[in-house]
């Protein structure tokens, strides 16, 4: 059976108590937890906020909200900017990280979730100044990488065609040159699937898979879509998970509190026809 979560972003006014319930009546088994709540809000997508009053006590009755029924919290999700250029917002947004990474310390979440990050109006390669601008995002991602060692956290980065690591290869290359053994791959086929088919994606990267992203995309599109609503044929995508990375948690993204059901049950019916 399919390691099937969902994230806690789609879940809006919710508290995280509420949020945690609705997951287990739906029969989720796991989450990537973002400070999204009603009650705790704390995340800012591309960049970063405020974290200071984001205390221990709250962030720990957060998780405990959802483990104590049954759902793994299989990372704190982050998604800063890696790639910002100015000094000082940089220096913010890592410190943005660097909380998020000790609460996953304090409370034995594995991951630390993040994108590469953009500068919005100039997102993917730049031809004149692409070499520069990889060696900028390889050494904060080092950088980064380095500080959630400190804590025995590991980083699950998620690639993406609209940014500097556009395919499963120039993912699993980026991995090698950073050289940091607790940088991990979130994998969502959605935003592989223009460059990478569903082979490619655990050809390359299966043995640094974290987790997954569920969602889906038309290869000519430049944001996703539900899963199911797209292009990738989702029988062999998930026979591969089942054959190279059986159990690893899935976890929906883009569904919110009215679909997220008909999701489930669709993806459920793709996983029956994988293993059948």
């Amino acid at each position: 059976m399919l390691n099937l979560g969902v994230v806690t972003r789609s879940f809006a006014n919710m508290t995280a108590d509420e949020c945690a319930a609705r997951m287990q009546e739906l029969g989720f088994t796991c989450t990537e937890l973002c400070f999204t709540f009603k009650d705790l809000n704390f995340w800012s997508y591309n960049g970063s906020c405020d974290v200071s009053a984001l205390t221990p006590q709250a962030a720990a009755a957060s998780v405990d909200a959802f483990r104590r029924r049954g759902i793994e919290v299989v990372s704190l999700g982050a998604f800063s900017n890696l790639f910002e250029p100015d000094d000082a917002k940089l220096a913010e947004n890592f410190r943005f990280f660097e909380r998020y990474i000790e609460i996953a310390e304090d409370n034995g979440v594995p991951f630390v979730s993040t994108e590469g990050g953009f500068i919005p109006g100039r997102r993917g390669v730049q031809t004149d100044t692409y070499e520069k601008d990889f060696l900028y995002f390889r050494d904060n991602m080092i950088r980064l990488a380095d500080l959630a060692a400190a804590h025995g956290v590991f980083i699950a980065f998620e690639p993406c065609v609209l940014d500097l690591t556009p395919s499963a290869k120039r993912t699993r290359d980026f991995l090698s040159q950073c050289g940091r053994e607790n940088i991990r791959v979130l994998l969502d086929p959605a935003n592989l699937i223009a460059n990478s088919d569903e082979e490619d994606m655990f050809r390359y990267l299966a043995p640094q898979i974290a987790y997954f992203h569920g969602k889906d995309r038309h290869v000519n599109d430049t944001y996703g879509c539900n899963v199911g609503d797209g292009e990738i044929d989702w029988v062999k995508f998930l026979k591969l998970y089942h054959r190279e990375t059986d159990g690893i948690p899935f976890i929906l993204e883009y569904v919110n509190n009215d679909n997220c059901a008909e999701i489930r049950d669709r993806t459920l019916r793709f996983d029956g026809a994988a293993l059948a």
